[in-house]
Formats: structure tokens, C-alpha cells, sequence
């Protein structure tokens, strides 16, 4: 049984999380997608991957995420982004971590840099998709479905099985949150790994993230025929392999 533990970023909000403190100084931080939560195959896996390798381990369900509080709907980048740093200064504290963002996550990893440039050591970035709020939603939104999200502040869009309440707040406040036409200037190892039958993110994005890194040694891989979620196991093991060699 996984032992999660909760720790309050604020007083209305409680935040579910999975940790392994280990003496060692260097830790794995993981954040998941845009409603996703930490009972699918990567938390786990690479929870078993940081206790192999007897380095330390966070990952959050951002408010609005699997068992954390608050609603969906009052959620954005901003405040997604300002619980992982608070969870970060708790639990890693001053080590060094590497980064592992899948999707919607390694938008809230790259906004981290501005606060532990220093202590983050490696980045890992799973079908990466930052500013996908703007360039992947609502530029693709038909005029139907703008009108009503600015009429009612909301619009409840279907995706595959799935339907996804998008507030106007969450637009603007993405909108706020540009990261692509920033520079970072660590010498640290970024690794972007991609499925080239990613249905909901073009494999651009992970190259656009790497222009963001000046100094880095970078990495794109393209998993042939991989989907945006690259949880095979066949996948798992590559990207875990990619960690590996950040520790």
C-alpha cells in the first residue's frame, strides 16, 4: 500500500502527496498532467526507481487533482506551480533534485527554475506541453465554444472519453505563464522524450522547450508509435533510464 501524506499550502487547501526521504542529496521530483493524480503507473514507478537508487522522492496532486482539495475549476498554472515550490522548500528543502514533468508538468517544472535554478540538477520531460492552454485549446476552439466560455466563464469540452471544464480564468492565467520565450542558462542535462503517435501534443513542443535551455546538454527522443502518456512498460523503462543517468 502507498503511503501518501498531506500537507496544507494554505488554510483552504490540503495537498495529497508521495514521498521518500532517503540521506542521500540528490531527490526525484514528479509532476503529473492536467487532471491527472498520482495512481497511474509513473508515480509508482519511479517512486521504485528513487528507492532502488536510495535518492529521495516527491510528487503532488496539484488542488483540484485526485484526492487533494479544492475544485477543479478555481485551479491554474500559477497556483499549481506556487503548491509545487511550497511542497519542494517541505520536503527536498535545500538538496538537489531532478525534475521529471509529464505533460501539463513540465510546464510547472519550467516555471521552477525560477526559484531553485541552483539546486535543480536534471530535467526529464514527457510529452511535454507548455502554454497548451492558449496554442492547443483555445486558438482551436470553434467561435461557439470562446463565446461561451466568455459569456459564462466556463465550458465543459469533451476529449475522447473524457470532458475537461475549462474556465476563462484558467485561459487568461495560462496566459500569464509564458515560458517558451524565456532562456535558462544551467548546465544540466535536459531530456525530452516524446511519442510519435502523440495524439494530443506535437513532438514540436518538446523541441520548443529546448530552445528555452542555452546551456544545457540536451536530448530529444521520439518513441516510435509511443501516445502521449508513454506508460508501457516498455516506455517507463526508457524514461527511467534517462533518470538514471541524471543521479
Amino acid at each position: 500500500m502507498t503511503n501518501f501524506s498531506f500537507y496544507n499550502t494554505s488554510k483552504n487547501t490540503k495537498i495529497r502527496y508521495l514521498k521518500n526521504i532517503s540521506k542521500s542529496k540528490t531527490y526525484i521530483v514528479f509532476l503529473h498532467g492536467f487532471m491527472s493524480d498520482l495512481e497511474g503507473k509513473k508515480p509508482s514507478s519511479f517512486l521504485k526507481l528513487a528507492k532502488k537508487n536510495k535518492v529521495g522522492f516527491l510528487a503532488l496532486e496539484y488542488s483540484g487533482h485526485g484526492k487533494s482539495s479544492g475544485k477543479f475549476i478555481d485551479g491554474n498554472i500559477s497556483k499549481w506551480s506556487n503548491q509545487t515550490k511550497l511542497l519542494i522548500k517541505k520536503i527536498v528543502k535545500n538538496n538537489n533534485f531532478i525534475l521529471v514533468g509529464s505533460s501539463m508538468g513540465a510546464w510547472i517544472s519550467l516555471n521552477q527554475f525560477k526559484h531553485f535554478k541552483n539546486q535543480i540538477k536534471g530535467f526529464v520531460g514527457i510529452g511535454s506541453a507548455p502554454e497548451f492552454l492558449e496554442n492547443l485549446m483555445w486558438k482551436k476552439f470553434p467561435r461557439k465554444i470562446k463565446n461561451e466560455i466568455l459569456k459564462k466563464k466556463i465550458s465543459y469540452i469533451k476529449h475522447g472519453s473524457y470532458k475537461y471544464p475549462i474556465a476563462l480564468q484558467l485561459i487568461r492565467d495560462g496566459k500569464k505563464n509564458k515560458v517558451l520565450n524565456k532562456k535558462i542558462n544551467s548546465k544540466i542535462k535536459v531530456t525530452m522524450i516524446h511519442g510519435s503517435k502523440d495524439e494530443s501534443v506535437p513532438v514540436t513542443y518538446s523541441r520548443k522547450v529546448l530552445k528555452v535551455f542555452n546551456n544545457a546538454k540536451k536530448k530529444l527522443i521520439v518513441i516510435k508509435n509511443g501516445d502521449h502518456s508513454l506508460s508501457s512498460p516498455k516506455n517507463l523503462k526508457i524514461i527511467k533510464k534517462e533518470i538514471e543517468q541524471m543521479l
